[in-house]
């Protein structure tokens, strides 16, 4: 603790004087209540450079002027306070002394617990709390520091031209600190320099990636509109470019400002200039097939930067020649090429590029199972991300954690998290995501909606995120899309086979290109293609070590490869057991209760507790689907087979002719046909409505026949289609039985008793009983 004198230097004077006459008066309102015995607190909130450290400088002298003693501590000193004594004895042993003006500064850095801890420490009888931090705790009364207007800003910078304080204020935002701290540049600057146009070049983005910062833009178009020489110009149109990234409706813009910057570079002849062009072309335009041309760039952006010694420039070369490889999927030389941008990033004290790093190996550690150590740089990049300011890290930590949880099958958590980011990020296809969560977590009508939604602007976009939102839609596709939305998207990612998909800056890796290609080519019914697909997939896998998508691959082929099934099966197991996969252990063992028959492209597919099988479609398998379709009914078998739809024969004569009963069982057959279609499609609210539609059907086809027993043979027509009924039937229970003796033995005891036992529906949507 400072129980010290300073009352903060010139910034704090200055502050006092600019803008803040608000806070100052809170902080007298305070001091009264201290002095007056009776205490409180007041919570103070800004971004870094707002000018909350300066306003605890501002209070603690006006506490001293009164003769208050104050108690200063930062987040780590309060952390330490109550590790070696519990919050309320710290506020007893404060309030011994007492009354006191306790001023804590960056107090959202001290842990998840740190409105308690502050909620103790204000209780402290007599005594006054003053907390500072980034982000709100939820304590009042608060007070959030605004960034000075530019008026303001001018009263502060006085000495400065009135061009130089409207770009030192789009600069900083209008934050006090970030503008004196920028101001000190500019004092520096020879008189040929323009301010405008350094600032535009020097000036870090306040935004997070794909976010855009405002006032970063507006000055560099400003820049861009001065006159400078061509190095000077390409950088900033390059940058321009750059930052403009976050905007998807500004593509062409984007393009014309590199071919700009591009000529502005050759004219220069500067191999820094035209380093810096390179890697923000890859940036700006970020084209999702050139991974060989970006290998290639990288290599040109290193080779131009060495020549300068521009040492910057050389470690974002590396840093895509990273990017490159992963996508070609080549990791062991990704990896290579990640530790060398990690050792020039040491040897340069780059703190950013030390973050990157462990964000990478944390995504790598992921990929290859390795859950805990993932876990734990993922922690550590959260603190040191922090600790360096950067913009990227609460995001960049998410999508790390996220993908532990999906890769393991936790999905159903982050569905808003995606969907909150594709509200707040239009265009960069956020929903994609979201919807394949949907899919993953049961919510398969949800997630059809939105591939139908999503799927015409996917196909039309591009950027940084584009590949990996096609493979998230390929995923629902491969679940519940129509043969359309599949072969679009088949034919989208096509191109890309023998690569993985790589989002963005390789923080996320979704896996092999290929094993999305045979998801998509099995829905389609192209069994030759899809085993072709995952064979590659598989094959992939197995060298870069990536045992997860390995389990998850296997099991698609599986599927779609019956002869290697139970082997495939066996493995997937075996991998899913040992990394704690609980996902995939749900998919390869449902409960032991439920049934499932499903579409599976042109075929049907039964899982029967342990038991799988699948069938080629048929009359028998209808039959079958159609005596499942209605849970909760016992329905005797001779209804199926008197005419093929659930009807009896009448025991009198007819009330129907035979062209009304023909036109009965047409709409019945119409109605089995869409609720295949709903099956496929995962709807479970079309489905119901066509189940209710058909069994009123029924219900009023019966009353105008009369209710009976047995079908009464009436012709030899109508014996015959009994009798193929029936085979039918009994032909699908035998191929049954081949595979799943215990499903058939089911099946078969409830045809010979004419009944079928009880269902009920099963969550997950239509196509699933519980028996």
């Amino acid at each position: 603790m400072d129980w010290g004198d300073s009352c903060g230097g010139g910034y704090a004077a200055e502050v006092s004087l600019i803008a803040r006459r608000r806070e100052l008066a809170a902080v007298e309102r305070l001091l009264d209540r201290v002095a007056a015995g009776s205490g409180g607190h007041l919570v103070v909130t800004g971004p870094a450079g707002a000018g909350k450290t300066a306003l605890l400088d501002a209070a603690a002298a006006l506490a001293r002027a009164r003769a208050i003693p104050v108690v200063r501590m930062d987040a780590g000193g309060l952390s330490r306070s109550i590790a070696h004594m519990d919050a309320g004895g710290l506020s007893r042993s404060i309030a011994q002394d007492g009354p006191r003006l306790i001023l804590i500064d960056d107090v959202d850095r001290a842990g998840p617990h740190a409105a308690e801890r502050l909620t103790h420490l204000a209780s402290a009888s007599r005594s006054g709390l003053i907390a500072a931090g980034s982000d709100p705790l939820g304590l009042t009364p608060e007070l959030r520091l605004r960034g000075l207007t530019e008026a303001e800003l001018a009263g502060l910078v006085p000495e400065l031209p009135a061009e130089a304080v409207h770009a030192l204020w789009l600069a900083s935002g209008g934050l006090p600190g970030a503008a004196l701290s920028l101001a000190d540049e500019l004092a520096g600057l020879g008189p040929a320099d323009d301010p405008v146009v350094h600032l535009a070049l020097s000036t870090p983005s306040r935004a997070a990636f794909l976010d855009l910062d405002a006032g970063l833009i507006r000055l560099l178009e400003t820049a861009a509109g001065r006159p400078s020489p061509p190095a000077v110009r390409a950088r900033v149109l390059a940058r321009l470019a750059r930052e403009l990234l976050g905007d998807p409706s500004a593509a062409a813009r984007r393009r014309r400002l590199i071919d700009q910057a591009s000529a502005a570079a050759r004219t220069a002849g500067d191999p820094g200039t035209v380093a810096e062009v390179l890697d923000a072309r890859l940036h700006a335009l970020w084209d999702p097939a050139a991974a060989h041309e970006r290998l290639a760039t990288a290599s040109r952006i290193v080779e131009q930067a060495r020549v300068t010694g521009d040492g910057e420039a050389e470690r974002r070369g590396l840093f895509w020649r990273f990017v490159a490889l992963a996508e070609l999927g080549e990791l062991t030389g990704a990896e290579a090429a990640l530790t060398a941008y990690s050792r020039a990033g040491e040897l340069a004290g780059d703190v950013e590029a030390a973050v990157m790093v462990l964000a990478r190996q944390s995504m790598l550690a992921t990929v290859r199972g390795r859950f805990d150590t993932a876990a734990a740089l993922a922690d550590e990049v959260a603190v040191r991300g922090r600790r360096a300011g950067l913009a990227d890290t609460e995001r960049l930590v998410g999508s790390l954690r996220s993908a532990i949880d999906v890769m393991r099958g936790d999905v159903a958590d982050h569905v808003e998290e995606w969907q909150d980011l594709a509200r707040r990020l239009p265009g960069h296809f956020f929903e994609a995501t979201a919807a394949r969560a949907l899919a993953e977590s049961g919510r398969g009508v949800e997630a059809g909606l939105e591939l139908e939604r999503l799927l015409p602007a996917v196909l039309a976009g591009s950027g940084p995120r584009w590949i990996g939102a096609v493979a998230d839609l390929a995923m629902v596709a491969s679940r519940v899309g129509e043969p359309a939305a599949a072969e679009a998207l088949y034919a989208a990612l096509l191109p890309y086979r023998g690569r993985l998909v790589v989002w963005g800056g390789a923080n996320t890796i979704t896996g092999p290109v290929d094993d999305h290609l045979g998801r998509l080519a099995a829905r389609l019914g192209r069994t030759d293609d899809a085993v072709c697909h995952l064979d590659r997939a598989v094959e992939m896998e197995e060298r870069i070590g990536a045992l997860p998508w390995l389990a998850h691959t296997l099991v698609a082929r599986a599927s779609a490869a019956r002869d290697r099934a139970d082997g495939d099966l066996a493995r997937a197991r075996s991998i899913a057991e040992r990394l704690g996969l609980a996902g995939l252990l749900a998919e390869l063992t449902p409960p032991a209760d439920e049934w499932r028959l499903t579409r599976d492209g042109d075929d049907w597919r039964l899982d029967a507790g342990p038991e799988t099988v699948r069938l080629r479609d048929g009359r028998g398998v209808r039959y079958l689907r159609t005596l499942l379709a209605a849970p909760g009914q016992e329905i005797p078998a001779l209804d199926l087979v008197a005419g093929g739809a659930g009807l009896r024969a009448p025991a009198a004569e007819p009330l129907l002719d035979a062209a009304a009963r023909a036109a009965y069982r047409r709409r019945v057959r119409q109605l089995d046909e869409q609720l295949d279609g709903a099956d496929r499609a995962g709807d479970a609210a079309r489905a119901a409505t066509l189940q209710a539609e058909r069994t009123a059907l029924l219900a009023e086809l019966r009353r105008a026949t009369g209710l009976g027993g047995r079908p009464r043979v009436q012709d030899p027509e109508t014996e015959r289609a009994r009798v193929n009924a029936t085979r039918a039937l009994w032909a699908t229970v035998k191929r049954i039985e081949a595979v799943a003796p215990l499903a058939g033995a089911h099946l078969r005891a409830s045809l010979r008793t004419g009944r079928f036992f009880r269902y009920q529906p099963a969550p997950g949507g239509p196509g699933r009983w519980r028996l």
